[in-house]
């Protein structure tokens, strides 16, 4: 999660309970396990009652399209893949993470579409998003151009 608050804990309780198999969130097709829990959940701006808060229209776009983009060539299974609200289980960590050669934006792509190769079950609680109050995004055009290359090299090798 975002250490600036951008992610709210409140969210945190929620989303240990999917996990956990006692709340079903909202299950994120293929991916969905509700019965027994999730291997990772993951926080969701695109699912009803999530949402955004504080973004210019540009910056509303760019992730909107980011998202379309790699749902349409990588088709991961879940619905918001630029989030970094993230719950996962040790065993996700420890599957997942040697094999993940992002950086920035891409890296939370790539983790998800690692995830569906692995076959780890995801769940999505739907959030609130706030920008932040402090600092800036690091959101600029080299993120841009490294999120571009990052969903290039994952749509010509998974």
């Amino acid at each position: 999660m975002d250490a600036d608050l951008s992610h709210h804990p409140k969210f945190i309780p929620m989303m240990v309970d999917v996990m956990d198999g006692k709340n079903n969130g909202v299950g994120s097709g293929k991916f969905e396990n509700s019965s027994t829990g999730f291997d990772i959940v993951t926080g969701t701006r695109y699912k009803r009652g999530g949402g955004v808060y504080g973004w210019s229209l540009f910056r509303k776009m760019t992730s909107r399209g980011a998202n379309f983009m790699a749902d349409f060539l990588l088709q991961p299974g879940v619905s918001d893949l630029t989030g970094s609200f993230r719950l996962y289980s040790r065993n996700a960590i420890e599957d997942i993470l040697p094999k993940v050669n992002s950086k920035g934006y891409a890296f939370q792509m790539e983790i998800m579409v690692r995830a569906k190769d692995c076959g780890l079950t995801v769940g999505e609680v739907p959030i609130t998003f706030v920008d932040r109050v402090y600092g800036n995004s690091k959101l600029g055009s080299g993120e841009i151009v490294g999120f571009l290359k990052g969903l290039l090299n994952l749509f010509l090798t998974t």
